[in-house]
């Protein structure tokens, strides 16, 4: 890891504010690996032996229910934290991290996790920014399932999506990985048949362009009029 230069890490939001000696010092202890797409990086329940922040690519966070259902909690972006159990005081990891494109990875043993919180106060206070972010969006979700029509949440989630990763292009913003219904359906708790119908009806009406694991945000107003609860199509 002494390779990797300090400078590619440095603006990182982690990072942010460190002395470059710690910088170097951190990355000597870090572990550096790609990952191809599908492929998991964790599993629910396995013992949290290490943390992450992703380098490059997108990373599907995955809860498995008990009745062995798929729920995507997030998605993880370039610059991001993710399997950081032990900041949560959890011994094992809430849910399955698996690469939703080609992704590099830094990693470090979880064994360093207190000492690496204690010795470098920046990289702890940004971490538990993180975590507290994290924390609030998943009430937001709690309350966004009890109280909004399915209509506002698939549009709420391909919303956050595209402002989260997109990419602008001739159509619009498009959402830079590979992202399908089915995805969608297990984000905001619906089925693949309403996604599928809520889409088709969007791009009729122009609002996106939904092709082959991609989609396109093309009126990014109108759809959050929708998202708001203002508008159904």
């Amino acid at each position: 890891m002494s390779l990797l230069d300090a400078s590619l890490i440095a603006d990182i939001p982690p990072f942010q504010g460190m002395k470059r000696e710690y910088l170097v010092e951190l990355l000597s202890k870090a572990k550096s690996e790609r990952y191809e797409n599908g492929r998991t990086v964790f599993t629910q329940d396995e013992e949290a032996h290490s943390f992450f922040i992703l380098l490059d690519g997108h990373i599907r966070v995955v809860r498995i229910t008990p009745d062995g259902d798929q729920v995507i909690a997030r998605y993880i972006s370039s610059g991001e934290l993710f399997g950081i159990a032990q900041a949560l005081g959890l011994e094992r990891y809430p849910a399955n991290a698996v690469a939703a494109v080609e992704c590099v990875v830094l990693s470090w043993p979880g064994t360093l996790w207190n000492m690496v919180a204690e010795k470098y106060p920046t990289f702890a206070t940004n971490t538990y920014r993180t975590v507290g972010i994290r924390l609030q969006e998943t009430q937001d979700k709690v309350v966004e399932l009890a109280t909004e029509r399915v209509e506002q949440r698939v549009a709420n989630a391909i919303l956050k999506l595209a402002n989260q990763t997109g990419r602008k292009t001739e159509d619009g913003i498009l959402i830079d990985f590979p992202i399908t219904r089915q995805d969608i359906s297990e984000m905001t708790g619906t089925t693949l048949h309403t996604v599928s119908r809520l889409l088709s009806a969007w791009e009729t009406a122009g609002l996106v362009k939904s092709e082959r694991k991609k989609i396109t945000v093309t009126e990014g107003h109108k759809l959050a009029v929708i998202a708001e609860g203002k508008r159904e199509l």
